[in-house]
């Protein structure tokens, strides 16, 4: 079991809280919430807010609350660059030192179940990259298209190839360089927890009903719509590398401005696609050990999950470690 970069193993005061759930399902503005009433700083755990110019359809706050509630991992790279795991551990955990050196505690909101498993435990990373395969796979590429080998993939390592699109080359070719090195799919070994976690965290999941979740999606896409994230995606034409342009909603509304497809035929797309995210997200959280889940629906108030959130931390102090008594907020 590898780990990210730098992560010495934190002291036993070092503590911080984690909330996750599918895209949708209300964890910005609970988060808010709780950063307001427990004075936590925000780590973005999220693959795509990392690129600058990427806001409308990443779901970012607008600046004003930025400054307002500090918020880390946020506009840190060009939509040129591709932004690893690796990187990202590097550059997070360099921001939750700094929050612990203030006095505050980091408040994990989660997009990318994968960044976040590689922040709190590690990521097992495979064998190391064999030129030999890795020329022969780019061949077949060349010759036969990247979604051939999306279909064998699919066929070695369904859970994988569900959660890897069709052309994203470079992910496809190294789950493929890893079965053949290995003997394994790398979704099972993606999965293994070492026995502690390198940074101790509480985790509050977020949850709603399917209908209603997706129902959110249909109505967060078309005021997305409506905000201008088909001229945002205009706006970086030419700019969006092999990983930023893989983002739902970047790559559909491309293809329209291609001419591939009408506006109405890309903004269904943009649905479809977030709809599945949001299903990849649900699998890859339930793996996650420890979470204490909030079932939220259409008749939950944010004040009504903050306070479900509040009793969740009650319950776990002191093993968490936040000093929380519900009226104080955390103690330095």
């Amino acid at each position: 079991m590898a780990h990210c970069n730098d992560m010495s193993t934190p002291s036993t005061h070092r503590h911080c809280l984690v909330l996750l759930g599918p895209t949708a399902v209300g964890k910005t503005e609970l988060s808010l919430r709780l950063a307001r009433r427990l004075e936590v700083a925000i780590v973005s755990v999220d693959s795509m807010q990392v690129y600058r110019g990427m806001d409308i359809g990443t779901a970012k706050l607008d600046e004003q609350v930025r400054r307002e509630i500090p918020h880390h991992m946020i506009d840190v790279a060009e939509p040129e660059e591709n932004f690893s795991l690796g990187r990202f551990c590097h550059e997070a955990w360099e921001a939750i030192e700094g929050i612990w050196a203030r006095g505050r505690r980091p408040l994990l909101v989660c997009g990318t179940p994968l960044y976040l498993k590689g922040l709190l435990w590690g990521l097992f990373e495979g064998p190391g990259a064999s030129p030999q395969v890795r020329s022969r796979l780019q061949a077949e590429a060349r010759a036969m298209g990247v979604p051939h080998l999306h279909r064998r993939l699919a066929r070695v390592d369904p859970e994988a190839a569900r959660r890897i699109g069709p052309n994203d080359l470079q992910r496809i070719e190294r789950a493929l360089e890893v079965y053949e090195l290995t003997g394994e799919p790398i979704s099972t070994l993606q999965k293994q927890f070492s026995a502690a976690p390198r940074l101790e965290h509480a985790i509050i999941g977020l949850s709603r009903e399917r209908g209603e979740l997706y129902q959110r999606i249909e109505r967060r896409v078309d005021a997305m719509m409506e905000a201008g994230l088909l001229e945002e995606v205009q706006g970086l034409l030419g700019r969006l590398g092999p990983q930023a342009g893989q983002a739902v909603g970047y790559k559909e509304l491309w293809a329209h401005l291609r001419g591939e497809v009408s506006l109405e035929e890309a903004a269904d797309a943009v649905k479809r696609n977030t709809r599945r995210l949001a299903k990849r997200q649900i699998t890859w959280q339930r793996h996650f050990p420890g979470v204490e889940w909030v079932e939220l629906d259409g008749d939950t108030s944010a004040e009504g999950a903050l306070r479900r959130c509040e009793a969740i931390l009650q319950r776990l102090d002191p093993p968490a470690g936040f000093g929380y008594d519900g009226r104080a907020g955390i103690s330095a």
